[in-house]
């Protein structure tokens, strides 16, 4: 049975079990389609989540967040659990596009060694977040403001923009999209991402000579036999 949200409201989990770090580095070669296809095409978030410039991208370890909408408190609150490499990753108990976070805290997250931003809800001063160079990738920008006033919580698991997010899984967000993996198959998933990068070399190869998918992949017989006809 599921423990009701408000049990899970003012809580700050302090340790937490974060993914291999050679996991994560190796899943930081790789981009979001390839590690979702790797992963059996699971872990996405939904597609509204964005850069929040052109360019951003990220990969680390998730420190979570759970907001009240309107409210950026617990953001302040996460930024004491960031740990080199860490990546926060926002839910909300409701939808919400409010700016929650902008350049100050992008700033105090990375004097703390953040790698990022994931949020399912809105920010702003995106001009000084990509002069920054911090990565962030949200639903929505808002030059909306919040306030600090109800309680959330930090280090329980989360649901972002759909996706189920634990404590010290990986995420990794590029323009393709934002995708999580769970901290316990962060290595095997990290190799079949590479297996896949490999293959997908070849093949590109071969594509570029000239060899058509029609070819390369078999696809004639499974075409006729489907009723595919060609008409001169």
């Amino acid at each position: 049975m599921s423990t009701p949200l408000i049990n899970q409201l003012g809580i700050v989990k302090r340790n937490i079990v974060r993914a291999d770090k050679a996991a994560v580095e190796k899943l930081s070669r790789y981009g979001v389609a390839t590690i979702h296809e790797a992963m059996g095409r699971v872990g996405l978030m939904k597609t509204n989540m964005r850069p929040a410039w052109n360019g951003a991208a990220l990969c680390g370890t998730a420190v979570t967040v759970l907001l009240q909408p309107g409210d950026n408190w617990m953001l302040h609150v996460a930024a004491e659990q960031i740990r080199p490499g860490d990546v926060v990753v926002a839910g909300c108990t409701t939808d919400n596009e409010d700016g929650f976070f902008g350049d100050l805290l992008a700033t105090s997250y990375r004097a703390q060694g953040a790698a990022g931003l994931v949020i399912d809800g809105g920010v702003r001063d995106v001009k000084e977040l990509e002069a920054m160079g911090f990565p962030v990738f949200s639903r929505a920008i808002s030059a909306k403001g919040t306030v600090k006033a109800t309680l959330g919580s930090v280090n329980i698991p989360v649901v972002c923009a759909g996706a189920m997010v634990n404590p010290g899984d990986v995420v990794v967000a590029d323009a393709d999209g934002v995708v999580v993996v769970p901290a316990a198959i962060a290595q095997q998933v990290a190799d079949a991402a590479e297996a896949r990068e490999n293959n997908e070399a070849d093949k590109r190869a071969r594509l570029a000579d000239g060899v058509l998918g029609l070819d390369m992949y078999k696809m004639r017989e499974p075409l006729a036999a489907a009723g595919l006809r060609y008409i001169d």
